[in-house]
């Protein structure tokens, strides 16, 4: 069993345990009631006896029929008292006792009303020798009854404390039951928390030595080993995020780095594409195709240095934002306007972005983001006819805008897919990128405070997602009269 339980059975065997002896004392209590109340007629009935002998001394004294009728009087309600009587509620010995008590009581009071009425039935006649044997007889008779009626009450007395005796033995046992289980159940149950805890202690003390160490899973099946599995859960995504934190220090050095190294390289490049233009402005080529076909490789190269140069100095510039109430309908049309002549001819623009979105941005910053995406999109697509999509919509739950800019290129392999975003990553061909326009994205996104995630299947296209953070803001004065239409356009 696990933790949870071991901790119900604990709870469920107290509250077992507490109603067994709630029900054992009830019933002790019910039984004690009884012999009480029939302690209480015992009572009345060896009173009834002791009058019974006090008229019966006052006939033998003075003969009066007053004292004998009174005498019978009480040995008819002695009878009825034993009559209306039931057995004691005490254990099997005593209601025994009880019984046979009762019964011989009954029979002596019959017998003592019989010779009582023999003796006031005799006459001046009668021998003296006769009254005298009658009179001893209903003495003994007499003494007979109380004997007996003390007996019952001794009885009666004695099972009373048979019962207190027996329930508080058994409220003794069953305390001490269930102590002895309460503490094994807490011995077993808590031992299993405080290994978990323990565990949690020095896996917590280990990371934060910085020892990302899975830990080996007990064999128990309780939450303990629920606990292993979901520290060594924390332990890879704190080493993933860790990895991550390590990759964005390696990125800012890097752009720190690559800031000095692109400034540093814009003279050179610059001495060569002057030189290299006043070489092509002399026609020094025209007479020698190899000079001219050399120079010309030269222009070309320092022309995509200079592209790399900007795209450094792009990647590791830190221009301040102007985050704005800002139409996203409308930075995608100017966008879209800014790409289109770089388009090929079968490959089309298609938005669906609601007009009143209004997010806080950057317009020029989030502008250079759609321009990276819809130029990698048309590359991805290539010679083939192709769309790519523009869609935005509103996440309310999150407080966020969702963009999505999806084409229908050739996608990304999921072994390529979480390092789009790296800089200097790139699959297009020598001379065609440099791999940076992804890793500005990310960041302006980053500066923007929102999230950017590629989605792709192999030969279904790509998608990016981009979550920005909504807020509330006024749109400005609408100055487009006609909105963003939801039709293709080259």
């Amino acid at each position: 069993m696990n933790i949870r339980q071991k901790i119900v059975l604990s709870i469920f065997v107290a509250f077992a345990g507490m109603g067994l002896l709630g029900s054992i004392s009830y019933d002790h209590l019910l039984r004690i009631g009884e012999a009480l109340r029939l302690a209480e007629v015992v009572d009345d009935l060896s009173n009834d006896i002791l009058e019974v002998r006090r008229y019966e001394k006052n006939y033998l004294l003075y003969a009066m029929d007053e004292d004998y009728r009174e005498s019978l009087l009480y040995v008819d309600k002695s009878l009825d008292i034993i009559r209306g009587s039931i057995a004691p509620s005490g254990d099997g010995q005593a209601a025994a006792e009880g019984e046979a008590d009762f019964a011989g009581l009954r029979a002596q009071l019959e017998g003592y009303r019989r010779t009582f009425g023999d003796l006031a039935a005799m006459s001046g006649k009668t021998p003296p020798e006769a009254v005298e044997k009658a009179q001893a007889t209903l003495r003994e008779q007499g003494k007979g009854l109380v004997g007996t009626s003390r007996r019952i009450k001794e009885v009666q007395r004695d099972g009373i404390l048979r019962i207190v005796d027996n329930l508080k033995r058994q409220l003794l046992l069953s305390t001490l039951a269930l102590i002895f289980l309460g503490l094994g159940f807490s011995w077993v149950v808590g031992r299993r928390i405080i290994t978990a805890l323990h565990l949690i202690e020095n896996t917590t003390r280990q990371v934060a030595k910085g020892h990302f160490q899975a830990i080996d899973l007990p064999a128990s099946r309780d939450e303990t080993r629920d606990v292993v599995k979901a520290l060594n859960r924390m332990i890879v995504e704190l080493d993933k995020r860790q990895n991550q934190l390590l990759q964005e220090k390696k990125l800012a050095s890097l752009g720190v780095l690559t800031s000095g190294i692109a400034h540093q390289l814009n003279n050179p490049l610059n001495n060569i594409s002057t030189s290299c233009q006043i070489l092509r402005e002399e026609d020094i080529g025209k007479n020698d195709a190899f000079v001219g076909q050399m120079l010309d490789n030269i222009h070309h190269e320092v022309l995509r240095s200079r592209d790399i140069v900007k795209g450094l100095l792009e990647f590791s510039r830190e221009n301040e934002f102007s985050i704005k109430p800002t139409r996203l309908a409308e930075v995608v049309e100017r966008s879209v306007g800014l790409v289109a002549a770089q388009l090929p001819a079968d490959v089309d623009i298609a938005r669906r972005v609601p007009d009143d979105l209004c997010v806080p941005m950057d317009p020029q910053r989030m502008q250079e983001v759609f321009l990276n995406l819809f130029l990698n999109a048309a590359q991805a697509i290539g010679n083939t006819p192709g769309t790519i999509t523009v869609s935005a919509g509103r996440d309310p739950e999150a407080g966020q805008a969702v963009i999505r800019v999806e084409d229908t290129g050739r996608g990304i392999v999921p072994e390529h897919l979480g390092r789009v975003f790296d800089p200097f990553f790139t699959l297009k061909e020598v001379g065609k990128g440099t791999g940076l326009g992804l890793s500005v994205v990310f960041g302006i996104v980053k500066k923007h405070g929102g999230t950017i995630v590629a989605e792709s299947e192999p030969g279904q296209g790509a998608a990016f997602i981009i979550r920005l953070p909504l807020g509330a803001p006024a749109c400005p004065p609408d100055d487009v009269e006609d909105g963003p239409k939801e039709v293709p356009i080259a």
